[in-house]
């Protein structure tokens, strides 16, 4: 049964709100997903829901048909009216549905990949948005696992749930060290390709149709100096205008797509 909330001063709106910051969420365990693709991608994940709470009022629409799902699912669903949703809800999104989840707890030991997998590093993240953008380019491409390492932002941050569009539910991913990612990679036979924009050569000269991962630094500092002096192999991406790189995501697609490229052709 669908439970109503109208008051802004209901204890589980307050508790909703609080966890647009990281030491909420880390203290309880759980993020937000807010949007109709995103909960219904972290409800085929298998993810464990907290509540999900709805509006159909004013500006803000949900999937009925995901509603049915979540309730076949035992999920607690909350309706609410405008200025309750308006309060959880980030931005200007009129899809009216916002869940509660319990963040994965992805192990590398618990990883598993393929024969010859296609890996994605990211080490010292700082921005949500590039972190979901690389996200949706691992599942486009069937990226087998992303390892973000010594990142700066949480990577459940509701910000990165929402740019990656819930592929963030479908890409195993870890939080680890630079040195435990590279130990885990060299222990497995898997390759590092270091994307530095002071390398001698082009990303697609590189072969990169077997077992490899692809080493991506963050947009203030680039790569720091385990893995440039530990990678396999260093890779540029040619500059010809007058900045000399590209947004992280970018480089991701960019590398990413060219591995693609080589193992279908092999």
């Amino acid at each position: 049964m669908i439970e109503r909330i109208s008051s802004l001063q209901n204890s589980g709106i307050k508790r909703v709100v609080r966890l647009r910051t990281k030491k909420s969420r880390e203290a309880r365990g759980l993020t937000i997903v807010e949007g109709n693709r995103e909960v219904r991608q972290a409800l085929a994940a298998g993810l464990r829901f907290h509540s999900v709470y709805i509006c159909r009022e004013g500006v803000y629409r949900c999937d009925e048909e995901l509603v049915k799902a979540l309730e076949a699912g035992r999920v607690k669903v909350y309706d609410t009216g405008c200025s309750v949703f308006g309060k959880m809800c980030y931005g200007d999104r009129t899809e009216g549905v916002l869940g509660l989840v319990e963040q994965p707890t992805l192990t590398l030991e618990q990883l598993k990949l393929g024969a010859a997998p296609l890996v994605v590093v990211m080490e010292s993240v700082e921005k949500p948005g590039n972190l979901g953008a690389v996200l949706r380019t691992c599942d486009a491409a069937g990226v087998e696992a992303l390892l973000v390492c010594d990142e700066k932002t949480d990577i459940y941050n509701p910000n990165v749930i929402r740019a990656s569009l819930g592929a963030v539910f479908a890409v195993p991913m870890v939080s680890c060290t630079s040195k435990e990612a590279l130990e885990f990679l060299r222990a497995r036979g898997i390759r590092t390709f270091a994307a530095v924009v002071q390398a001698t050569e082009d990303y697609f000269n590189k072969d990169m149709s077997g077992p490899c991962a692809i080493i991506l630094g963050s947009e203030q500092g680039g790569l720091g100096d385990l893995w440039r002096r530990n990678c396999d192999e260093q890779a540029r991406i040619p500059m010809l205008g007058k900045v000399d790189s590209l947004n992280v995501s970018v480089s991701a697609a960019v590398m990413i797509y060219e591995s693609l490229r080589q193992r279908r052709r092999t």
